[in-house]
Formats: C-alpha cells, structure tokens, sequence
C-alpha cells in the first residue's frame, strides 16, 4: 500500500493509504489507453458545475460504488438499472481497466469512474445528490496500528450523509468481524441514519473478496442504512 499522492484527482493526503498501481494485464493496459476518454471524469469535471449530468449527459438517479474492484458489481447494477448514473470510486488502476473491459464486454454505457479517494468525491458532491452508497469488502486494515486508515470512519459517515438524498440508501459488507462491529458503532454514532445488519441482496454479484471469504469459511456481514430527515 501507499499513500496517496497530491496529483489533483482529489487529493486527501495522509487519510487513508490505497494502492495506485499493480500489475496489468495487457487487456487492462489497453482499456487504460484507448477507453480512458468514454469512462474517466478527471477531476476538474467532477468539481465544475452540473456534475454528474455533464459526465453522463443526462439527469437520473446516482449510485456510487466506493473501491469497486474488478467492477463486477457495479456493471451488474448499471445494467439492471440503466436510467441510473454509476459512479465508481477508487484509485486502482488494474481495477479500471476491468472495469471498463466489463463495461464494454456488457455494452454498459451508463458507468464513469472518478479517481480520487473517496471521504474527498463525497464531500465534493451537492446535498441530496445521492440514491446509493455501496462500500463491499473496504480494505479491514485488522492491525490495531492500521485501523486509523480504514474507510468507513466518522468523517467518512458525515460526508455520506451529506450528498446521500432523504431516504438514500448506504449498503457495505465485510468479512472482517471487527470491522463489521467499527462499522455499526460509527454508523450508529451518525446523524440522520438508520439501519443496521441486512439480508445479502441476491442482485449483487459474489465478489473476489467473498469468494475468498466464503472459501476460508469466513462469515460476511451485510448492513445496509438510510437518510431519514
């Protein structure tokens, strides 16, 4: 892992440590060069006026994916919701380029991907301007002297509230049992949310990182909240 590096794409240094790079694969490299231009928004257009209806040239109801992975999720929702805006977050750049090879493979043209770390693109974002939240397997950090890097924190909590709609919806799932727990205590501490432990919405495709989980015989929670107020 490494901390991010001030380059303008949203910038939070010394929040969390993520991981920029890894190693491609040649459809990867290639998506990186040639899809670029149809599916990253740079940041300045994230921050300019009318975003995210200038990233998708057209008004509808937004969903954000925090550390999408592979992108098998959020391609799964985008094309069962395909009035829906999608927006993925993260700073993966292997991640990226699955992403948009799944969204070209899928022919899903209602997907953009912001990179930046995630607390800054929320805080970014107008009130209200959110449907969705979802945050799957967030890096658990397990070591006591890491888990001041972890995702999902207070600050995290408030910048979800703020551009989550009334009635907006946060979804996340771990498998890491005290993270699970962080989580419902921060969540909890927060105002304008409700929710706590949920059932697995069947729609949502068995990531990486729950396959590994379920393999290991690691149980995985599955909380989902809403805005209210």
């Amino acid at each position: 892992m490494t901390e991010r590096d001030e380059t303008g794409a949203g910038a939070n240094i010394g929040r969390v440590r993520v991981r920029h790079r890894g190693r491609l694969t040649s459809g990867q490299a290639r998506a990186l060069t040639e899809l670029h231009p149809r599916y990253v928004v740079e940041w300045a257009a994230v921050v300019a006026a009318g975003f995210p209806a200038t990233a998708f040239g057209r008004d509808g109801p937004l969903a954000v994916e925090v550390g999408f992975g592979n992108g098998n999720a959020l391609v799964a929702f985008a094309k069962a919701h395909p009035n829906w805006n999608c927006v993925g977050v993260d700073v993966y750049q292997p991640g990226f380029g699955a992403l948009m090879l799944a969204c070209e493979r899928e022919e899903v043209a209602n997907v953009r991907i912001v990179n930046a770390e995630a607390t800054t693109f929320l805080h970014s974002l107008a009130p209200g301007a959110v449907r969705l939240i979802n945050v799957f397997f967030p890096d658990p950090w397990p070591k006591k002297r890491h888990r001041k890097r972890r995702l999902v924190n207070a600050e995290f909590a408030s910048a979800a509230v703020a551009c989550l709609q009334p009635g907006g919806r946060l979804a996340l799932a771990t498998d890491c049992p005290e993270y699970a727990a962080s989580m419902q205590e921060t969540l909890a501490a927060t105002a304008r949310l409700s929710g706590g432990p949920a059932l697995r919405s069947e729609s949502r495709p068995v990531t990486p990182f729950e396959a590994k989980a379920t393999a290991a015989g690691r149980a995985v929670a599955e909380l989902a909240y809403r805005r209210v107020g």
